[in-house]
């Protein structure tokens, strides 16, 4: 007997949005991966609850507070590391790392 189920969201695009303005310049490319990030998370089924998302410095690692889940503001180069332990101490969790080429290519990427 065949069953077709439809995929039943936890959460919607709105349970992932923030009150606070955000704060890069217009046509800066980090809105469009906001939003996408946005209209994706809910397709996974993951609870917002269950999302971490850390970052590291410069305009891109502001990501953690434009979007409504767990969040880690970090130094230059730490992002990774941070993350591995976020993901080590709670592997129930979903665990995102948002940098910029400056964070994750160049001044940071010495650490």
């Amino acid at each position: 007997m065949a069953h077709n189920f439809e995929p039943v969201a936890l959460s919607t695009k709105e349970d992932f949005k923030t009150d606070g303005p955000v704060k890069w310049c217009a046509g800066c490319g980090g809105h469009s991966v906001l939003n996408t990030v946005k209209n994706v998370l809910p397709e996974t089924g993951i609870d917002k609850d269950k999302v971490v998302f850390v970052s590291g410095i410069g305009c891109s690692s502001r990501f953690p507070y434009y979007i409504n889940t767990y969040g880690f503001h970090s130094m230059h180069g730490r992002a990774n590391p941070i993350a591995s332990g976020i993901k080590i101490s709670n592997p129930n969790l979903s665990v995102w790392i948002v940098t910029g080429d400056g964070d994750s290519m160049a001044i940071g990427g010495n650490h």
